[in-house]
């Protein structure tokens, strides 16, 4: 058994330091560092996200990191849900504030004051709004890298509509993006509609993004949120229609953080270290030089104009012409996961070939030096089109569907019937330990019994152990 299989956590954070994503040693706990690596990473995801809600009409803004607790208290539920883990300022330099501030933990009641002052007529809908910020939540669990932080690199999306039905379009829609942006990294996903007892604080409802990883638990990644009016009505966002009628707006959000970052690297990473999807790696390819005595002049030249070649054709490229052993260089580049390596020296040159080896799964050849820039990218997108195949292939093996609750195994996620009443939701979570994380937000058939009071249900949930 892997290192990766047999002791995830530790594997986990040796990766992450070996590879440079991350710093631990800043002196706040969970607030870590982003080196220049892992932000490389971030910074990639974040442009496909931006493009992703640029070309479906949202509009990116950015609003401040403090809500006046008056704000913050308007919708009780959302208090509520966030009361432990906020943190407050008291003091502006040596005076005590009159009303507390709120270093945001999400940012509806932030945004939601303003969006009562945007929104007038039914001519402003719908709104559609999108923020890359960080947000702050005082995470008492034990800390880990991009999983389970303080400090939150966080995508969120917010919208208003003119009905409920006009919203759910909305929410069509963030599935859509959700897609192709997963698609892009290569992460496969459940899509599971979280119980009543575990929704976002103030949702009407929360449809769960979640992956799977190697110890047998899943990882939240995002999520996605109808409001209906529920934020609205104490925002007092309304608009006047046609009629001159005043109704109060429908809202959705729809949220991702760096926990992207964390699932790629417990999705794809091995032994060796990380194994970076084409789509997100900061250097797609790395050239490495084979020198003889007697050539490096020669090599080194040769190896400048395919670096030149494949930067015009797009491709991000690093070129390793340190002086250093290959097999040292191999090695550096595999735990940084770059998904193609290039080797050139003097035999490839007579020959019009470019040596390669795949990341992903260690494939060898060589490539026509007068068709490289085609030849490469062919053989990234293959790359990105195996590993996501590989990944959703995992996922799906790590399912298990159970029918009684005898003997139920500790490192599958769990489907089976559920009546969807709370009393049989929780006395199973309560009893085996393990979170109820909804059901499939895209219907499948299904008819069975309830696994707790046995009554018949056409509902399939899911349950795991969670990160």
């Amino acid at each position: 058994m892997s290192m990766k299989e047999d002791n995830f956590a530790d594997w986990y954070l040796d990766i992450v330091e070996k590879a440079g994503l991350s710093d631990k040693r800043y002196p706040i706990k969970g607030m870590n560092v982003w080196t220049p690596y892992g932000w490389k990473i971030m910074r990639q995801i974040d442009t496909y996200i931006r493009e992703e809600f640029d070309a479906t009409a949202h509009d990116e803004v950015c609003f401040p990191l403090m809500i006046p607790e008056t704000e913050f208290a308007k919708e009780k539920d959302h208090i509520k849900g966030f009361d432990e883990e906020v943190y407050w300022v008291t003091h502006a330099g040596l005076n005590e504030l009159d009303v507390r501030l709120v270093i945001k933990p999400t940012s509806e009641t932030a945004m939601y004051p303003m969006f009562s002052l945007w929104v007038r007529s039914h001519q402003d809908l719908p709104l559609k709004t999108y923020q890359i910020v960080n947000t702050f939540r005082y995470e008492t669990k034990q800390t880990r890298p991009f999983i389970r932080v303080r400090e939150i690199h966080f995508f969120e999306s917010h919208t208003c509509h003119v009905s409920e039905e006009d919203a759910q379009c909305q929410v069509e829609e963030d599935v859509e993006i959700l897609q192709r942006i997963a698609r892009k990294i290569c992460l496969p996903y459940t899509l599971l509609v979280r119980t009543e007892w575990d929704k976002f604080p103030g949702a009407h409802y929360t449809v769960g993004i979640d992956t799977s990883m190697p110890n047998g638990r899943t990882l939240q990644m995002g999520s996605i949120h109808h409001y209906r009016t529920n934020f609205s009505v104490p925002y007092d966002i309304t608009y006047e229609d046609e009629n001159g009628e005043h109704k109060h707006v429908h809202q959705t959000t729809f949220g991702m953080s760096e926990r992207l970052v964390g699932a790629l690297i417990g999705v794809h990473g091995d032994d060796k270290g990380l194994v970076m999807p084409p789509g997100i790696a900061p250097f797609q390819v790395v050239i490495i030089p084979i020198f003889s005595k007697k050539n490096s002049e020669e090599v080194l030249a040769a190896c400048k104009a395919l670096e030149s070649a494949l930067v015009a054709g797009g491709i991000r490229v690093k070129l390793d012409d340190r002086d250093d052993r290959p097999g040292s260089k191999y090695y550096d580049w595999e735990i940084k996961g770059v998904p193609l390596r290039l080797e050139l020296g003097g035999r490839d040159i007579e020959n019009g070939v470019v040596a390669f080896a795949r990341r992903d799964n260690g494939e060898k050849g060589t490539i026509s030096a007068a068709d490289v820039v085609p030849g490469v990218r062919m053989l990234l997108d293959v790359i990105s089109e195996d590993m996501l195949a590989r990944a959703q292939e995992v996922q799906e093996s790590r399912y298990q569907d159970i029918e009684t609750l005898e003997d139920i195994p500790q490192d599958k996620i769990l489907r089976f019937g559920w009546c969807g009443c709370e009393e049989c939701g929780h006395r199973f979570e309560d009893t085996y330990d393990f979170k109820i994380l909804g059901v499939p937000y895209v219907p499948v058939p299904f008819k069975g019994r309830c696994i707790i009071c046995g009554e018949p249900t056409e509902k399939q949930a899911y349950a795991a152990h969670t990160m």
